[in-house]
């Protein structure tokens, strides 16, 4: 009989304890959750204080018997769950489940999976806190009743099959307002003017940059202050350096490893978690949930080791960080490694790159600041008040930058060493060797990614570390939101250089407007937001959203009532579902009208259609109207007439084979060629609008190929010609008399008999 049980909530965690335990510890995994609400109605009791109506999954009926069974065996039980609300939360339902005097077992925590930690843990036993279970009690309770009270609404007024979120509906309207910024936005040029100066008492003739601090909005106002400059005297104002230090930044929390791994690596949030997570069960980081930057006395001081064993003393800086997060939950520390002197790791390739990450940033937050001289040259012009301005560092020391940089948003440079300028006395005299004035274009907006949507939903007190991944995960799902990547676009753009008494003119062309794995609305997300904001203003409010989280914070604290809290929001919210379910559907079913047809002379129009986003020709009520699917990326709200129309161009023929004419065009289940009856489907890369003759021709001859393929049997019998084994899409079948079988994936079409081929038919027919 073993002395002790110790439950965790996942095999790998599980398997990392059970090293540091001894013989009379055993560790098992609950998998997670082991119950949930009901999925059978609401699953809450509101009549009785907003009663959750918990049940165990059917997936979980073996794990929990399992568990029963051993913890019936053993004289304690330990519940070492995560230390956060969620891991809270399964400690309880275990001990609810399994019949455990909750006063009576012991519950530990650790945010490191290491044998002093565990070790640690075990000495120090405390209870189930109800106030954590409670804390995401009210969340998992509050967000059901929005989804159970919300979603049949948006079938009725919107779309069937739709359903909302709290947050995710939030999350959701950001990503809209933006889409909306961008297509409002109306792009103009302007004239930019730098100028490239030596000092004439310099032999070298170095060159530097220098920035007009005026901008002109026209190409004639940009000419007008070249042919000024062709006469202008040029001198040093005022040249000032300035000493400054640039710090590192704190260990990573959740949401700023979220936003650097996508920015240096690229990864999507759950990308991030899932892999912090096998890191964090591995015992190779700590807790991957946390809103705290602190750092414990022992990975400070082995930080300052490691940094003066690398580079030495001068590069050691100790220092710990305060947390300045309003609702920093329960985690202890900032996510860094369990063992800081553990510089790498196996795993992986990503695990190897994560972990090096996480290992950089600890260790950069305990090195000294960047040195760093700024230098700032103040050009006038003898004929204009305004000023041409040089700016320039140089790095003096490095610093923690030795070790790590912090990356930037957008793809801008990540800091390091600007131009490097003269040494000059004010009132030097300079020449000009050149002057540019370059066009350049306003920018609209750019469109969330993964890691600036956590970033902005952070910054609105939105959410917490363990909802952030679950919710962008949950708006892709859902349709209402997708990644999207955008190519460039090319664009023309004028260049005015004067050089000695001489303009002349260039027009060259850019790339613009390339996107990657940016995030934008569909059609369907559009609309269900509007009509959530139009009806449910409260739940699409920001600071509602975010005064929510703090009510679960303070019913973490111990301040508040969970049911108390929850029956604050039902009253408000369940009086604007009845007015919701009374009220005629909005605008929102309403088309938009693009304009008129010149063909036909008549209305053109985009809405939601049956099958999604669509445009179509109005046509008199004995006729059919003519429609087209929008192409991915377009949207109704910012689709043109000319753009709707091309639309319409599909079906197309593309040319003739044989007699028949081959024609493209797209379907319910996509795009297509039809050749006569026979049809092929075109490939990923293909765009049916610009699909060419012969590779509509090589498609078919694939499809030719495959039917062929189909209808040749791998194998015939002698006994009875009626029965054949063929290969279909899904590999090899029976067929016998009309009839279809499925073959054992183990079976090998060539060696299989005729009597191995009728048992299956007559087993079949049973």
């Amino acid at each position: 009989m073993q002395e002790n049980l110790v439950i965790v909530e996942s095999p790998a965690k599980a398997k990392t304890i059970e090293k540091f335990l001894g013989k009379d510890f055993v560790v098992k995994s609950s998998f997670g959750h082991i119950r949930d609400l009901s999925k059978k109605g609401l699953g809450i009791n509101i009549e009785d204080g907003y009663t959750p109506c918990y049940e165990i999954s059917s997936d979980k009926k073996r794990v929990v018997d399992e568990l029963s069974r051993l913890a019936s065996q053993v004289k304690n039980v330990w519940l070492a769950s995560d230390e956060d609300r969620e891991g809270e939360a399964i400690a309880w339902h275990l001990t609810e489940v399994l019949g455990l005097p909750i006063d009576r077992t012991k519950r530990i925590v650790f945010h490191e999976i290491t044998k002093n930690a565990i070790l640690r843990a075990i000495e120090s036993p405390r209870h189930v806190d109800m106030n954590l279970v409670n804390a995401q009690q009210a969340r998992r309770v509050l967000d059901r009743i929005v989804g159970f009270e919300l979603s049949p609404i948006l079938w009725k007024k919107v779309r069937p099959a739709l359903s909302a979120g709290r947050v995710q509906s939030v999350a959701v309207r950001l990503i809209v307002e933006r889409e909306r910024d961008i297509i409002s936005f109306q792009t103009s040029s302007y004239y930019r003017v730098v100028a490239q100066f030596y000092s004439p008492d310099d032999s070298a003739k170095t060159l530097f940059k220098a920035e007009f601090s005026q901008r002109f909005a026209t190409k004639q106002e940009a000419m007008a202050m070249l042919e000024g400059c062709k006469q202008a005297r040029f001198t040093v104002e005022h040249s000032e350096l300035k000493p400054t230090k640039r710090y590192p930044a704190p260990p990573f929390t959740t949401s700023t490893l979220q936003q650097e791994a996508g920015r240096k690596f690229g990864m999507s949030v759950s990308q991030t978690m899932s892999v912090a997570q096998r890191l964090y069960e591995q015992g190779l980081i700590t807790y991957m949930r946390t809103d705290s930057v602190n750092l414990s006395q022992l990975a400070i001081n082995t930080c300052k080791q490691e940094v003066t064993t690398l580079f030495g003393e001068k590069y050691s800086s100790p220092r710990n960080y305060t947390t300045h997060s309003k609702g920093a939950q329960e985690a202890h520390e900032a996510i860094r490694p369990s063992y800081i002197d553990r510089r790498e790791i196996e795993g992986s390739a990503v695990e190897k790159r994560l972990y090096d990450l996480i290992w950089k940033r600890t260790v950069a937050s305990q090195m000294v600041p960047a040195d760093i001289d700024r230098t700032t040259i103040t050009i006038a012009v003898s004929n204009s008040t305004e000023k041409f301005v040089a700016t320039g560092e140089t790095q003096r020391f490095d610093g923690f930058l030795r070790l790590y940089s912090e990356s930037v948003e957008d793809g801008e440079a990540e800091h390091g060493e600007m131009a490097v300028l003269p040494s000059l006395a004010d009132g030097a005299t300079l020449v000009a060797q050149s002057i540019v004035a370059t066009e350049r274009f306003t920018q609209p907006p750019l469109r969330y990614n993964e890691a600036s949507l956590v970033k902005r939903l952070e910054e609105l007190g939105i959410g917490r570390p363990s909802t952030y991944a679950p919710t962008i995960s949950t708006i892709i799902t859902r349709g209402y939101v997708e990644k999207s990547a955008r190519p460039a676009q090319k664009r023309n753009y004028t260049q005015l250089t004067l050089r000695g008494a001489n303009i002349t003119e260039k027009v060259s062309t850019e790339s613009y407007g390339a996107e990657k794995n940016r995030l934008s609305p569909t059609d369907i997300g559009m609309v269900v937001n509007d009509y959530l904001e139009s009806q449910f203003a409260m739940i699409m409010d920001y600071n509602f959203t975010a005064n929510v989280e703090k009510e679960f914070d303070r019913i973490a604290e111990g301040e508040i009532g969970w049911s108390a809290m929850i029956d604050q929001f039902y009253g408000p919210f369940h009086q604007m579902v009845d007015e919701a379910i009374g009220t005629q559907s909005s605008s929102h079913q309403q088309a938009r009208v693009l304009g008129i047809d010149p063909a036909t002379g008549r209305t053109v129009k985009a809405r939601i259609g049956r099958y999604g986003p669509m445009v179509e020709i109005e046509a008199p009520e004995n006729e059919k109207p003519h429609f087209a699917s929008l192409k991915k990326g377009q949207l109704i709200e910012s689709i043109t007439l000319e753009e709707a129309l091309e639309l319409f161009a599909l079906p197309r023929t593309v040319g003739v084979l044989g007699e028949e004419e081959v024609v493209v065009g797209i379907g319910k289940f996509g795009g297509y060629v039809r050749h006569g009856k026979m049809f092929a489907s075109l490939g990923k890369s293909d765009d049916p609008y610009t699909v060419s003759y012969e590779r509509a021709v090589e498609l078919l001859e694939q499809q030719k190929q495959q039917n062929v393929a189909a209808n040749t049997p791998l194998k015939t019998f002698a006994e009875d010609k009626s029965l054949v084994i063929k290969n279909g899409r899904y590999g090899a079948y029976i067929a016998y008399k009309g009839k279809n079988y499925r073959l054992p994936k183990s079976a090998k079409p060539e060696s299989v008999t005729y009597e191995e081929c009728m048992k299956i038919v007559n087993a079949t027919k049973k």
